[in-house]
């Protein structure tokens, strides 16, 4: 079973997109995260339909560190329930998932 996973979050401005990936990465709770800006999300919230820009991160990180990345992004992020999706890496490149691991803090420590 694979150690490390990858988060997808979305989020409403270029701005809380920087803030969130600075503080994952500062923090260890991510190796590295991605910025796609530009997307258009379409979901149902509250009893409407809604259609919104937004911007999606992409976090490369350790399965054992999602509850407290999951936490952190809670407490940081604008929405009052943030899109917080983890899937995991089943393969890559040896030398990358060892980044993930040099960086990313295990839970342990």
């Amino acid at each position: 079973m694979s150690e490390h996973c990858v988060l997808f979050i979305t989020v409403e401005s270029k701005e809380e997109a920087d803030k969130i990936s600075r503080g994952l990465v500062e923090d260890k709770l991510a190796f590295c995260v991605s910025t796609v800006p530009g997307i258009q999300s379409t979901y149902h919230w509250e009893g409407k339909l809604h259609v919104d820009e937004e911007f999606l991160l992409i976090i490369k990180t350790r399965k054992d560190r999602y509850d407290a990345l999951e936490t952190w992004v809670k407490i940081n992020h604008s929405y009052e329930v943030p899109e917080i999706i983890a899937l995991p890496i089943e393969q890559g490149l040896p030398a990358y998932l060892t980044g993930i691991d040099n960086w990313v803090t295990n839970k342990d420590s």
